[in-house]
């Protein structure tokens, strides 16, 4: 079980204690401690001791690794904290520590103390600085040492020391070397250390029973609880994600529902999960990337290991899903030989006594898995995570104690299941571990979470009744919700609502086309949402002339529908297929001229990708380049633009077409060597960040086939090569503190020790700086000033070395050798841009011309448009402030992405992006469950095509052509799904197909619908008419008053009303009843 942090209890380096962290050594629990240790020392000289007249103990610095030290364990058993760089020598009559001046005052309070009640003198020795080596203050040791009288036979003084600790630092190595110099004898003291921490006192066995608590509570609340909800809706998850997450509820004990401070609690090892075939039940085991497997015959093992106030304490279960016979009765064997051990701590047993009744266990009941037990039951458990010297095996026969605790671990490793057909199950491990008390009767179980076979074993066997998914509700009010555009009263606005619509009604068509061809296994339907991705035969842009748009005047057009470019030539506007076109460039001449220059594909010419028509029409004439001049630079930069994008989003559904079947074996990089100077950009800072405690920046190269960065560590270095590139974004910072290159990956690559798609480079473009003074600064200040313009400089600079870099890189991708890549960086268009809450926290989405992407943040936010199926807006509807977006792959087996609490006043903006982009979107006013809905249709996908396809989320068109009624609400509806009862329990509830977030009240739905497609203003105008029919409106304004001086609090008696019939003012038209 991996090391990963160093332990708490430790006294800073730095200064004397201050007031509100103040550090105080309990005397009483020093001085019984060390009476303790003395006792020991004298009784257990000779066979634990190696005889040593003098005890030395020299505790290393302070490290962010997590270490189990006897020297750490001793000082804190004694004094309560780690005292790094200190050295502690005990002998018959004197206790001496060699520290800093800091570290002495606190150890100040035990010399009166010793002296009354232990007749030792505590013997100081200071060093000055720093700067001081000590030497001075080790001689004056060494002279106490050789004071002490020697025994017989001996020829000088014997030092006993912990053998196994490696001198760290400056000051311990020149401790050890003028140690060995000194003329001593050295015995090794691990042994008398060992059993001295052996038997615990009532407070250390508080404090053990207190990590162990804290360690089975975070197994029960969170790690099974998490475990049962990733299987229950089949989430992919990887063991390092669980890891982490166990890792902060141990560290933040709130949230296992445990009442200890988080200041005194820590991991004795990072939390370990594993499943899928690759098992290590070694204690230094860790949890890989690899996802959480739980298909049948799967074996899950969890281990937690928790720390109170430097004690430890571990839990491990295995969790079994669908286990087939072997699995069951190894389990079983397991389970009775782990409760025999732990059945088996009784005082005056030896420890192989313990193995032994394990042994037993598995000699009777499965003599075959023998060979397959571990070597060890477990070792004894403190202030160490294994206190060396009492491990439970075959070998060891030291005597059990009272208020000796141990951490009982048993298992069987490697186990094989031929009858398994998949790969992954066929081997597997069992894992049973738990902390125990040895007491004078029988042995405390501290760790209390279940591993009957009853609460570990899961069945999710497809022969079992599953509960049967609703019907997805439908209200039966109108979902043509009232947007700004739909209440504007010019009428180009309507016009412009009227042809989205269009657009979206055709896109309909065409994407339930395509998913009706890839379910029933069409590969032409495959790709991208446009059209079915098409040979060179296919590249006609309209079939016949009836199909070319009529133009509106002679100028440049692009048919973002038929993928097509309509040039005026010689007075017609002649159509070209984007895919034709081999580059498009705009240019500027010095008279403000705009020249626009398109270059085809000709056959023949180098470079040209190879096309099966130069065959077939080997006698035809090819047009090779055109040219076009405007006076208007704003529209040929939008052309070209425009172009540049259609021709990318072709690219990349060609690109997409064809999936990886398999990893792709990375090639190496090749660097430039003495051929040119590569591209450099410099100090950045990368993420995912390379591991270490000091953080330095590294520099970015763009090399023959890829990009390196390193920094001046060895070993820290990460290859991104251009094959592997999907999408490179540039993103400038405008009102982020940061300037960005990212690129998201076709696949996987290591950085750090971690797997990733996403790697990112970046420098801070401004000092986050806070002002400690009081007082705010003068806008005038011309040190303020100086200091703003000199942060915009520094921004405006990197950004533009950034960009510079960027573009050069840009040439290099248009090199013939890199032109099937298809490569550019792509720049956020950040007018666009919305906010969301992708992950956890809300954060600026932008969209860029293939991608939606969140760059600033972790986790990243990817999202390739070509993948996309289609986008559901869910939460639409008037009086909510937010709503949220549902964006469905192309590959059924993914889950749906969210992005929730989008602010409604984005929704217009999406709707027109989603448009543009040619991506299919629809509206809801609930919040729809996806995985069960994905899972109906790949289950039946011919009722699903029968059905409309997704037309069962058009809300529109179910009311407009019903009118509202009952039969147009039912939508798509699988053919296994029945309407539940109302009575039906909470968890059913939770796997309906909708989940209602706000429930309507039947009336308004009606009423909405009666006055459906009537605006704001005309509603209120038709109620104001009602009002005068009825001879109120007299009163309406003086009723206004009343009712509003009502909403504050402030009514006056007396005041005149209208009754019942006015007060229907204030309810909003939508809401009204009319006679």
């Amino acid at each position: 079980m991996a090391d990963s942090r160093n332990g708490n209890a430790r006294v800073p380096t730095g200064g004397p204690p201050r007031a509100g962290n103040t550090y105080s050594i309990d005397v009483t629990n020093f001085i019984s401690r060390t009476k303790a240790l003395y006792a020991h020392w004298t009784k257990h000289s000779a066979d634990l001791w190696g005889s040593a007249d003098a005890i030395a103990v020299a505790t290393p610095p302070a490290s962010d690794d997590l270490r189990y030290l006897k020297s750490s364990a001793l000082n804190i058993w004694l004094l309560g904290y780690e005292f790094p760089d200190t050295i502690m020598v005990f002998t018959s009559k004197q206790i001496h520590f060699l520290c800093s001046k800091s570290k002495a005052s606190l150890l100040e309070v035990v010399k009166k103390p010793a002296h009354a009640e232990l007749k030792l003198d505590v013997v100081m020795h200071v060093k000055v600085n720093k700067a001081d080596d000590g030497t001075g203050q080790m001689d004056a040791i060494f002279r106490a040492i050789r004071d002490i009288s020697l025994g017989d036979g001996k020829d000088s003084q014997v030092v006993g020391h912990i053998a196994r600790e490696v001198p760290e630092g400056k000051f311990l190595e020149t401790w050890t070397e003028r140690l060995k110099n000194a003329d001593f004898q050295f015995v090794d003291i691990t042994g008398g250390l060992s059993d001295l921490f052996a038997v615990k006192d009532d407070t250390e066995i508080i404090n053990v029973k207190k990590a162990a608590y804290l360690a089975f509570s975070v197994m029960k609340n969170v790690v099974v609880p998490k475990l049962e909800n990733v299987i229950d809706e089949e989430k992919d998850v990887t063991h390092s994600l669980l890891m982490d997450l166990t890792e902060k509820a141990i560290l933040e004990p709130t949230k296992a529902n445990v009442k200890l401070r988080a200041e005194n609690v820590d991991i004795c090892y990072p939390p370990i999960f594993q499943s899928g075939g690759k098992f290590d039940l070694k204690p230094s085991a860790a949890s890989n990337d690899e996802l959480l497997t739980y298909d049948p015959a799967s074996i899950i093992i969890c281990a937690v290991g928790a720390r109170y106030n430097s004690y430890c304490s571990n839990v491990a279960r295995t969790y079994l899903i669908d286990a087939n016979s072997l699995q069951s009765k190894a389990y079983e064997v397991l389970l009775k030989a782990h409760e025999a051990a732990i059945n088996a701590l009784r005082p005056g047993r030896k420890l192989n006594t313990v193995y032994q009744a394990a042994l037993s266990v598995v000699e009777k009941e499965a003599p075959e898995l023998v060979d397959k037990l571990t070597k060890s039951a477990g070792t004894g458990i403190g202030l160490e995570f294994r206190e060396s010297g009492l491990n439970i095996n075959a070998k060891n026969d030291k005597i059990l104690r009272p208020k000796m605790a141990f951490n009982v671990s048993l298992g069987f490793q490697n186990l094989e299941c031929e009858s398994e057909s998949r790969s992954k199950n066929k081997k597997f491990s069992l894992l049973l571990a738990d902390t125990v008390i040895v007491k004078d009767q029988n042995p405390e179980l501290l760790t209390k979470c279940s591993k009957s076979v009853k609460d570990v074993a899961y069945s999710f066997k497809e022969d079992e009744e599953e509960e049967k998914p609703r019907k997805k509700a439908r209200t039966s009010g109108p979902e043509n919700y009232m947007t700004k555009t739909a209440l504007r009263s010019d009428d180009h606005a309507v016009s412009k609502e009227e042809l989205r619509k269009q657009h979206q009604a055709e896109l309909a068509r065409q994407k339930n086309e395509e998913t009706a061809r890839r379910l029933a296994g069409d590969t032409s339907g495959a790709g991208d949402s446009r059209s079915a991705s098409k040979t060179s035969a296919d590249l006609v842009a309209y079939k016949n002339v009836n199909d070319v748009p009529q133009p509106r005047d002679l100028m440049i057009q692009i048919d973002q529908k038929n993928e097509a470019l309509l040039l005026p030539i010689y007075g017609s506007m002649v159509p070209f297929h984007v895919s034709t076109i081999r580059t498009v460039s705009s240019q500027q001449d010095s008279n403000r001229n705009n020249y626009i220059r398109i270059i085809f594909n000709v056959p023949g010419t180098p470079f040209s990708p190879h096309d099966s028509n130069t065959l077939k029409n080997q006698g035809a004439i090819y047009l090779k380049e055109v040219s076009f001049r405007s006076k208007d630079s704003r529209h040929s930069s939008e052309v070209v633009q425009a172009i540049k994008t259609l021709r990318r989003q072709v690219n990349a559904r060609e690109s997409e077409r064809i999936e990886r079947a398999t990893l792709v074996t990375q090639e190496k990089l090749q660097l430039a060597g003495n051929k040119f100077k590569p591209l450099r950009l410099s100090d950045l800072w990368i993420r995912p960040q390379f591991s270490g405690r000091k953080k330095i920046p590294g520099t970015l190269e763009a090399h023959a086939n890829g990009f390196r960065y390193s920094t001046t560590r060895p070993g820290e270095r990460v290859d991104v090569l251009f094959a592997n590139i999907k999408h490179a974004f540039f993103q400038p910072a405008e009102k982020e503190m940061i300037t960005i290159l990212h690129f998201h990956l076709h696949n996987h690559i290591m950085v750090a020790n971690k797997k990733t798609k996403d790697v990112q480079f970046f420098v801070e473009v401004m000092d986050v700086v806070q002002s400690l003074g009081g007082g705010r600064r003068s806008a005038y200040d011309p040190d303020e000033i100086d200091e703003e313009q000199r942060e915009r400089d520094r921004k405006n600079k990197i950004n533009m070395d950034f960009n510079h870099f960027a573009n050069r890189v840009n040439d290099m991708w248009q090199l013939p050798q890199f032109a099937s890549l298809d490569l550019e960086f792509d720049q956020p268009l950040r007018e666009l841009g919305f906010h969301g809450v992708p992950h956890k926290a809300s954060t600026f989405i932008i969209p860029t011309s293939s991608c939606l992407v969140e760059l600033t943040e972790t986790p990243f936010f990817v999202v390739s448009l070509s993948e996309i199926e289609i986008v559901n807006l869910e939460r639409v509807g008037f009086g909510q402030k937010n709503f949220d977006m549902a964006i469905i792959f192309k590959d059924f087996k993914k889950d749906v992405l969210r992005v929730d609490s989008i602010p409604t006043s984005s929704l217009e903006g999406i709707k027109e992006w989603l448009d543009t982009t040619d991506i299919k979107y629809y509206e809801s006013k609930l919040n729809l469950n996806w995985r069960q809905i994905l899972k109906t249709i790949t289950d039946d996908p011919q009722s699903f095509v029968d059905d409309g396809g997704w037309e069962f989320l058009n809300l529109d068109g179910s009311d407009s052509e019903s009118g509202g009624s009952e039969e147009s609400d039912k939508g798509y509806e699988p053919s296994d799904v029945e309407v539940e009862s109302e009575s039906e329990d909470e968890a059913s509830e939770s796997e309906s197909l909708v989940e209602s977030e706000d429930e309507e009240d039947e009336d308004s739905e009606q009423e909405s619908e009666e006055e459906k497609g009537l605006t704001w203003d005309e509603l209120e105008r038709e109620a104001t008419n009602a009002d005068r029919e009825h001879g109120d409106e007299s009163d309406s304004e003086e009723e206004r008053k009343r009712r509003k001086m009502k909403a504050f609090g402030k009514s006056r008696p007396g005041t005149s009303g209208g009754g019942g019939r006015s007060s229907m003012k204030n309810i909003p038209p939508s809401k009204r009843k009319h006679r």
